[in-house]
């Protein structure tokens, strides 16, 4: 057999795959078929590496050399140059700040340096269809050592002693979770993953589960052995197809060497895992409404206590935990809790996944540990704002999450910090804004989700979120009174602290920390009828510098409602009775003469 010479690491994440990865795989199998190098040079698709903003990449090992934006074409030059003649395509590497005679590697950029793979350490860098790729990068051991050589009672206090909290949103500490569970009577108890990522522009579990499956299915096996539980489900929403097909493929694998079902590995242990699709309902996040989805019911939360360690899942003693909780477990046991806690602040421990998007130059996945700044985050590893715009803020936490102004960029992203500025750490979503971002605007987007996922249960749920968005779509519309500041900041109170679950509880926050923090925004729209940053249409008005304006004409060609006149070479007027305020006239003028007030 020839022995492999180079590994060629081809992104099959999502956003590489919209851009074209697909096609450049294909490239790569026919032109090193072609050569007669399909022997000695191995190429491999991988899931998403983070960097998205730069796919599609690829990485060739082992020098690890790394290139961005790579299309078809670029192909058959990588394929001569590189991996023939062992020169490095310049022109398709990482433009970053590096040392001058330094050729740009994977973990030398900028947008990886100050992360810390931990729950992504095999994502982008693995098949996740092959298990035998996951257990040659020592999965699997863990569970192994677990299984014979600690007992169910110090996998979790080797667990709470680790620091680890759940990564979902609540933070709640993973392994008094797990002895809870574990000391409530019964026979029969169930473990069960929240793998119902439904945030807007959060891909942080689609991402483990479509790029290392095998982590979460040893997390969950791990965590099973230590609650003792025999049976497990993961809960997925069905528009994440990819991902239920690899974890259909991975507990296949898992089931034939003996690492799931009966007896693993030899022992008294079983553990079966199923898989639970769901249809999309963003409250099914919530862990009650989880279970009573997964029981054929509709997803709806219930009354707490009793809490789901005492009766959950058909009324048995049940533990749930996000896709990243679970991926850490593997880690922890192998590594130890001292490894693990040695990452991170004191109460936060460890590292947290963001997806990173917005108006930041680097979008993506990123992993970094507790405790580093916002300013870090956005700055060094998204490489700061696009087009050089003002930062303004990031919402974090997703659509429950909240607004921290560019005040407080110096903020630790840890959980006790995050609700101390009005936001929380929620699953990890992370939304930049610039001067550009109307912070009026961007509350009624996000409580407008909210509301329209609420089940409806309760009525401050149902009915408050409502009457909000009602109020913030009012103000977008230059319709806002005095009064309504007061009657926002009090219906905010009023959910938060009497809605019947998490969803209700949360739906409040962009809008009472926006007004917390850009309360001048509100004021704006309501005493002045204007929007400081120009993005509510109903409050713009499209006027023409006759200075600037040399009557070419081109606005009114470009303007759909046939609101601008003019003779030619002369100055041209803009009719706000006809106007729609499309912009179409800023785009087509080249002067810079029509403007926005």
């Amino acid at each position: 057999m020839q022995l492999v010479r180079a590994h060629v690491l081809v992104c099959g994440g999502k956003n590489c795959t919209a851009s074209g990865s697909e096609q450049v795989r294909e490239a790569f199998a026919k032109e090193l078929e072609k050569k007669k190098l399909d022997q000695e040079i191995r190429l491999v698709e991988t899931d998403c590496h983070g960097f998205c903003e730069m796919g599609p990449l690829v990485i060739v090992y082992p020098e690890g050399t790394f290139y961005v934006r790579v299309t078809a074409e670029d192909v058959p030059v990588i394929i001569e140059e590189h991996l023939v003649k062992g020169r490095p395509v310049d022109r398709l590497l990482y433009k970053a700040p590096v040392k001058e005679d330094e050729i740009p590697k994977y973990k030398e950029l900028d947008f990886y340096r100050k992360q810390h793979r931990v729950a992504l350490r095999n994502c982008g860098s693995i098949n996740p269809e092959k298990i035998e790729e996951y257990i040659a990068r020592g999965g699997y051991a863990s569970l192994e050592k677990a299984i014979y050589d600690l007992t169910p009672e110090q996998v979790i206090e080797e667990t709470k002693t680790s620091g680890l909290r759940g990564r979902g949103g609540g933070g709640f500490p993973t392994g008094l979770k797990w002895e809870f569970c574990r000391r409530s009577p019964g026979d029969l108890k169930y473990l069960i993953c929240n793998a119902d990522e439904g945030d807007p522009g959060a891909f942080m579990d689609r991402s483990i589960l479509e790029g290392d499956p095998h982590s979460l299915i040893e997390g969950m096996a791990i965590a099973a052995y230590a609650i003792g539980c025999s049976e497990g489900y993961i809960y997925c929403r069905a528009e994440y197809p990819l991902a239920i097909k690899r974890l259909k493929i991975a507990i296949a694998q898992a089931e034939e060497l003996g690492l799931l079902g009966d007896n693993i590995l030899g022992t008294d242990f079983s553990f079966t895992l199923h898989i639970k699709e769901g249809a999309g309902a963003f409250v099914c996040g919530e862990e009650t409404a989880l279970m009573a989805s997964i029981e054929g019911k509709r997803g709806m939360p219930r009354v707490r206590p009793p809490f789901p360690a005492q009766k959950g899942l058909w009324d048995k003693p049940s533990n749930i935990n996000n896709v990243e909780t679970y991926a850490n477990v593997p880690m922890i046991i192998g590594k130890g809790a001292d490894w693990f806690g040695s990452m991170g602040t004191e109460k936060s421990k460890g590292t947290k996944v963001f997806a990173l998007t917005g108006k930041v130059n680097n979008t993506g996945l990123v992993e970094v540990p507790m405790g580093v700044t916002i300013r870090d985050i956005i700055f060094e590893i998204g490489g700061g704002i696009v087009g050089g715009k003002e930062y303004k803020g990031v919402q974090i936490g997703g659509p429950s999450g909240g607004c921290i102004p560019a005040s407080l960029m110096d903020t630790p992203v840890d959980y006790e910090s995050l609700i101390e500025a009005g936001a929380m750490m929620g699953s990890g979503g992370l939304v930049v804004m610039d001067e550009t971002t109307c912070m009026v605007d961007l509350s009624r987007f996000f409580l407008n989700f909210t509301q329209s996922e609420s089940c409806g249960k309760c009525t401050p749920c149902r009915e408050g979120t409502k009457r909000m968005l009602e109020i913030l779509t009012r103000i977008c519309e230059g319709e806002g009174v005095p009064e309504d500041i007061e009657t926002l900041e009090r219906l905010g109170r009023v959910i938060k602290s009497t809605a019947l679950c998490g969803l209700g509880n949360t739906a409040p926050n962009p809008v009472l920390s926006t007004l917390r923090y850009f309360r001048d925004e509100y004021e704006a729209h309501i005493y002045d009828k204007r929007c400081p940053a120009h993005a509510c249409s109903a409050l713009l008005v499209y006027t023409i510098d006759e200075e600037k304006c040399s009557g070419c004409g081109r606005c009114a060609r470009a303007c759909p409602a046939g609101a601008i006149t003019g003779e030619k070479k002369e100055p041209h007027k803009i009719d706000p009775e006809k106007c729609i305020k499309c912009g179409s006239c800023i785009e087509s003028c080249k002067r810079g003469a029509i403007l926005r007030l």
